[in-house]
């Protein structure tokens, strides 16, 4: 699978390796009122997922404490969303 960010090609677990080590930026964190949410938006056609963090503004350290966790749970969205909506990427992939 190609990198929707970038020139890296590999196989999906790569690839979602690649994503949260090389672009943590392509998750954003919101404040929405009482809910805080990850999002997260396809480079490749703009589609866009958002999902609460719990436990909200319980815990003002949780997103900071948990970042690299939350984002690997919104890379795992973006990868299944490009090998289901963007096949051509997907058949891409390399033997790595």
């Amino acid at each position: 699978m190609n990198c929707p960010w970038c020139e890296f090609n590999g196989t999906p677990r790569a690839l979602h390796a690649h994503l949260s080590e090389s672009h943590p930026e392509g998750v954003k964190f919101e404040d929405r009122g009482k809910r805080r949410v990850y999002v997260i938006e396809c480079p490749v056609c703009g589609a866009g997922y958002d999902q609460t963090i719990k436990p909200r503004l319980n815990d003002p350290g949780f997103i900071e404490e948990f970042q690299d966790q939350i984002r690997l749970v919104a890379f795992d969205m973006l990868v299944n969303h490009l090998m289901a909506e963007h096949e051509e990427s997907a058949s891409e992939s390399s033997d790595a």
